[in-house]
């Protein structure tokens, strides 16, 4: 099934034969629409203003944003080149104009650093090669991780799976391990379990967030078969997500707020942040903490608590079970 023409990466297939500076990938992305659509897009929210030059012509625009000629004045570059840039030609480009189009275009950390990548694909053609995405944890990874008591800790890879988790990490995220679908996904639960649109007040935010960071994966590891499969469930299965996809916004996870209504100890204020597993490339941890003497810092207490006593429950099920099935025995 191929994907809406919204610039997303197809549902894997064979590999296509690559025709003259085409810089179209095995598993279906089209790294010249990806170079066009990001250029286009970020030229599109400035305006001359913004950027400190006059709006020559005057009138009306009939586009949105900076002209063509603009960016280039900005990038220190000929009109008929950034032109070419923004059709999808990155090949051969060099750092320095890059830096200058990023700082044209006002682009943060996270979008510089998209640029690159996209540069990168366009000048490896058919050589990219897809990283494995790790699907658990070592076994010293999850002994930090139960060891972290008092804030819910979780790992997840790029694509948003969640491998790993303490208990308290596993209470919070109570309804998303609930729901339907294997592996858990962060995305998945988001866009495609009604559950999300209670359990995260701000959903519009969160969804765009999580839309964000896969954009930024999709190109960092293009051919993931996992993460291409994703994308294409995601788009073919929610309006929302196909939306913002198109947006061609990128994100990082580093440190944040997240606000969560939890079904057991209700509204959540919570602080994250975003540890990259140096050991295990391709592994961020999160961590999560309320402010001191907050109300979601007594929440968050009674939340390990309601974990602690399902704990306990669980094992005695069991327990009772074993029983059972040696008596019968």
């Amino acid at each position: 099934m191929a994907a809406p023409a919204t610039g997303l990466p197809s549902i894997p297939g064979p590999a296509r034969t690559l025709g003259h500076d085409t810089y179209a990938l095995p598993m279906g992305i089209d790294v010249r629409n990806e170079i066009r659509d990001f250029l286009s897009s970020r030229r599109a929210r400035l305006t001359p203003e913004q950027v400190g030059m006059p709006s020559f012509g005057g009138g009306v625009r009939r586009v949105p944003g900076l002209r063509r000629h603009e960016v280039a004045m900005l990038a220190g570059v000929s009109v008929d080149y950034y032109t070419r840039l923004e059709r999808g030609s990155l090949k051969g480009v060099s750092d320095s104009v890059l830096d200058g189009l990023a700082t044209a275009l006002q682009l943060d950390e996270d979008e510089r650093v998209h640029l690159t990548d996209l540069a990168r694909l366009a000048n490896s053609g058919v050589k990219v090669m897809h990283r494995d995405v790790p699907t658990r944890v070592r076994p010293g990874v999850q002994r930090l991780l139960d060891a972290i008591t008092g804030a819910p800790a979780w790992v997840r890879n790029e694509r948003g799976d969640v491998v790993a988790t303490n208990e308290l990490g596993r209470a919070l995220y109570a309804p998303m391990f609930a729901g339907p679908g294997r592996p858990v996904n962060t995305a998945r639960f988001i866009f495609l379990d009604p559950a999300a649109h209670d359990f995260f007040p701000e959903w519009a935010q969160t969804a765009k967030d999580a839309v964000a960071v896969l954009r930024a994966a999709a190109v960092s590891n293009p051919c993931e078969p996992g993460l291409i499969t994703l994308v294409g469930e995601l788009s073919t299965r929610s309006e929302e997500f196909r939306g913002w996809w198109a947006a061609h916004d990128v994100r990082v996870q580093r440190t944040g707020r997240k606000r969560i209504d939890h079904p057991v100890v209700g509204d959540l204020q919570l602080a994250y942040e975003a540890l990259e597993l140096v050991g295990d490339p391709g592994l961020t941890m999160f961590s999560y903490s309320a402010e001191p003497g907050s109300e979601s810092e007594r929440s968050l207490a009674l939340l390990g608590s309601w974990a602690a006593t399902e704990r306990v429950e669980q094992y005695a099920a069991l327990r009772e079970s074993e029983s059972a099935s040696e008596s019968v025995d």
